[in-house]
C-alpha cells in the first residue's frame, strides 16, 4: 500500500512540474527572444523624429499583409517597397476592407525580420497601436509613420515589416 501511494504522489509531482513548466513557458520564450533577437517584435514606439538622416547608405524596407482566413477583409500594403536613408521619416499606408456584411474590429500584429533589427524599426504613428472597426463593406487605409534608426548596423541592407490581421478577442466570428 505504501509503495502505491509512493508512486501516486510522485506522479503528482510530476504533473505539477509538468503544469507549471508550460505555465512558464511564454515567459520563458519571451525572454528568450529578448535575449537573442529573433523575436522580431517592434516594440519600440519613438516619441518624436530621429535626430539625425544617414544619407549615406540606403536600406529598403518591404511591407507585407496577411490575415487570418477567419476574418473577411481584403488587407494589402499600398505600397510594397521602400527605399529610404536610415532616419528618414517616412510614411506608408495599408488597405483593408471588410467584405462580410457583418461589423468587425480587427488586431494587427506587427512583426520585422531580420528579427535583429526589429529594435531599429521606430514607429511614432500606426494602425497597430489600437484595434480598428470596420463597419460591412468599408475600406480604410491604416497608416504607418516610422523611421529605421541610423544606428541600424551596416550589415543590414533589406528588412521586412509585416502585420498579421485577426479578428479582436471577444468578437464571434462572422460567417
Amino acid at each position: 500500500m505504501s509503495a502505491h501511494r509512493s508512486l501516486i504522489n510522485k506522479l503528482l509531482l510530476a504533473c505539477a512540474a509538468m503544469f507549471a513548466f508550460g505555465f512558464a513557458l511564454v515567459p520563458l520564450y519571451d525572454v528568450f527572444c529578448d535575449i537573442t533577437g529573433i523575436n522580431g517584435k517592434t516594440d519600440k514606439v519613438a516619441a518624436a523624429a530621429p535626430d539625425r538622416v544617414d544619407r549615406g547608405r540606403e536600406v529598403s524596407v518591404e511591407f507585407l499583409a496577411t490575415h487570418d482566413p477567419a476574418v473577411a477583409v481584403d488587407f494589402a500594403p499600398e505600397t510594397a517597397r521602400l527605399r529610404l536613408n536610415p532616419g528618414e521619416l517616412q510614411l506608408v499606408s495599408f488597405v483593408v476592407e471588410n467584405r462580410s456584411d457583418q461589423p468587425i474590429v480587427t488586431t494587427a500584429v506587427p512583426s520585422v525580420s531580420p528579427g535583429e533589427a526589429a529594435r531599429h524599426f521606430m514607429k511614432i504613428e500606426c494602425f497597430c497601436f489600437q484595434e480598428q472597426p470596420l463597419a460591412p463593406g468599408e475600406r480604410k487605409l491604416m497608416p504607418v509613420q516610422f523611421y529605421v534608426d541610423p544606428e541600424l548596423p551596416e550589415r543590414f541592407k533589406n528588412l521586412t515589416l509585416s502585420y498579421r490581421l485577426y479578428r479582436s478577442v471577444g468578437q464571434r466570428a462572422s460567417r
